[in-house]
């Protein structure tokens, strides 16, 4: 639908296509609550949200097609990267977010769900947590003003992942594609596989690359110099003031859905880099990272869903870049993924059908960028020697 369109009308399109399409998402969440209970179907209705997200948006990716156009490097991303309109209009997204969660906590407690319906709304908010909280917290983590920082981290601890702030900036985008980054999932290995794992050490990591941090400017790890714990007590108080408007409930609803927010981003580290390593040039030096070192998936109507996150390869390799600027690249520069991420996302969840997918994928990746490496075993079982920085 988009390729034969003028890059400079395809740039004023997507200006305010982000707008547009979010302005028309997030009436959605009130709606359904209101039509769920005003019909008596609320139980139903509390899955709505999910079916957008992986019901919608599929089908809007196969109709509106992929978006191949890029901004000029030169003359557009400069004068993209200063337009304030996208970094205010991510402020506000975050500040609807945060009064998003607070309503839906109230909407969970008053809207009579069975446990069908409780599930259905956890599920539906912890996903559009996912989306916002977290994505947009993942932008904002990789910008240097402060302001903007601690947006990142504001919106990290209204879903309980504030460890992600720290871990995603210093631990997976400099160990990316390498044994040392739980994020980055292997050859042959199953979601479910891959989540304890990840879980676990991008957590753990994070306490430890922040105590290194504190200690290469002689601060103490546990003292207010260290951001985690500011930001951990700030997730402490969206449950306390959860519990306190509406009791152990609303604990329940907050815990419940930053679950699911972090699950659905630890799904989408996986399908991000699975399979893809880095060369290892011996005594654990690797190559640099490059746009071949993440999936690229160019569906039009996901990448407005998640404000270009799936342009993951140019993040990678360019990662202080802003959303609007990020590059697309074509299969004799990146791997391309068959669908969009909300599609993978549900193959993913069914590890025989992820393979059939991907795996072939895999292969075909490592004959036409690795030739000359004819044995794998060492990269299948993460077995190359950790990273030497």
């Amino acid at each position: 639908m988009f390729a034969k369109m003028h890059s400079d009308t395809m740039l004023k399109l997507k200006k305010w296509g982000y707008l547009a399409f979010w302005a028309a998402v997030l009436p959605l969440l009130p709606m359904s609550a209101f039509i769920g209970r005003e019909s008596g179907t609320q139980d139903y209705w509390a899955w709505f949200l999910y079916f957008v997200v992986f019901g919608i948006i599929p089908v809007l990716d196969y109709i509106i097609g992929k978006d191949p156009s890029n901004p000029d490097e030169h003359q557009q991303v400069p004068s993209m990267s200063q337009e304030r309109i996208y970094t205010s209009a991510l402020f506000l997204m975050g500040f609807i977010w945060l009064g998003v969660l607070f309503f839906s906590g109230w909407v969970f407690v008053n809207n009579d769900y069975s446990l069908l319906g409780q599930l259905g709304w956890i599920v539906s908010i912890g996903t559009v947590g996912g989306i916002i909280a977290i994505n947009l917290g993942h932008e904002f983590v990789h910008k240097d003003p402060k302001l903007e920082n601690w947006m990142g981290g504001l919106l990290l601890s209204s879903v309980t992942y504030a460890g992600f702030k720290v871990e995603h900036v210093r631990g997976h985008h400099v160990h990316v594609s390498t044994p040392e980054d739980a994020s980055s999932s292997q050859y042959n290995q199953g979601l479910y596989e891959f989540l304890p794992r990840a879980f676990k050490h991008n957590f753990l990591n994070a306490w430890k690359l922040e105590k290194q941090y504190l200690e290469r400017k002689g601060k103490k790890n546990f003292s207010r110099h260290n951001e985690l714990i500011w930001w951990y007590s700030i997730s402490a108080l969206f449950a306390v003031a959860f519990g306190l408007a509406f009791g152990w409930m609303g604990v329940l609803f907050f815990l419940a859905q930053s679950f699911v927010a972090a699950f659905t981003l630890e799904v989408i580290n996986y399908i991000e880099h699975y399979g893809l390593t880095r060369k290892h040039l011996g005594g654990g030096k690797y190559e640099h990272v490059q746009p071949r070192h993440s999936w690229n998936a160019a569906h039009k109507a996901s990448n407005w869903l998640l404000i270009n996150l799936q342009r993951h390869s140019d993040h990678h390799y360019k990662p202080d870049r802003r959303f609007p600027v990020l590059q697309t690249y074509g299969t004799g520069d990146a791997p391309q993924l068959p669908y969009g991420y909300p599609v993978m996302t549900m193959a993913a969840m069914v590890p025989p059908l992820w393979r059939r997918i991907m795996n072939p994928r895999v292969r075909k990746w490592r004959e036409m960028y690795y030739p000359e490496i004819t044995d794998w075993k060492a990269y299948n079982k993460a077995s190359n020697p950790a990273p030497r920085l």
